[in-house]
């Protein structure tokens, strides 16, 4: 009997802002869970969501920033106990070290969204798969959108062998349990880098690959 196909899921997230001034973030960090089904944590997701209506808490979706932290707990929690067969990777940036040239959004986004992907692929025997399912959360700016398209299909192209394919998905994280599950993960890892809080990132790192630090060896601060 054949075996059955199998398909590699990635589910990007980004946490800070494109504001390359003092008053931006100071740090932008481009994250991505990789997994197989089965995704057995949207179950519990779910319940949990009915849980908390029913105790009139109203929520429509779960983001860690907006949360509340007894919300967070409990979605962390769950995700603790679904972490089997996960891996989180991220690329941080300090911002100030970035260089005017590629402080444009259709320049950097594409640029570190690539230097993540790569190395997500380089880490998977990828002729295992039938296809490489890539989501992100919906992306509202045209020229944003072709952006990340571009470094996507282009990153993808390059690494994977020609007799797999790949597909792109922009879903609201509304939409998608495993897209919330991701921004969670972005948010304890972007806590822990600008906040030196580790509560969150002590219930995930065990499933933490890479926090790669892309301008650790810089030293200009463009301001």
């Amino acid at each position: 009997m054949p075996k059955p196909d199998r398909y590699l899921y990635v589910f990007l997230d980004e946490a800070g802002n494109f504001d390359f001034s003092p008053k931006g973030t100071p740090y932008f960090l481009i994250g991505a869970i990789t997994k197989e089904r089965p995704f057995l944590a949207c179950h519990d997701l779910n319940e949990l969501k009915y849980d908390l209506v029913e105790k009139g808490i109203g929520i429509e979706y779960f983001h860690a920033a907006e949360d509340q932290q007894n919300t967070r707990n409990e979605v962390f929690a769950i995700i603790k106990k679904n972490l089997f067969d996960v891996r989180y990777d991220s690329v941080i940036v300090e911002k100030r070290k970035t260089g005017p040239a590629l402080q444009a959004p259709q320049k950097f986004y594409p640029k570190m969204l690539g230097y993540l992907l790569r190395h997500i692929l380089e880490c998977h025997t990828l002729a295992k798969y039938k296809e490489v399912i890539v989501f992100t959360d919906d992306i509202p700016i045209s020229k944003k959108k072709k952006a990340v398209e571009k470094a996507i299909k282009e990153t993808l192209s390059e690494m994977l062998p020609k007799s797999a394919r790949y597909r792109i998905y922009h879903h609201a994280s509304k939409s998608n349990f495993d897209l919330q599950v991701a921004d969670y993960f972005n948010w304890a890892i972007y806590r822990k880098w600008t906040r030196n809080d580790l509560r969150s990132f002590n219930v995930i790192q065990t499933v933490v690959k890479s926090e790669f630090d892309i301008f650790k060896t810089g030293t200009t601060h463009y301001y």
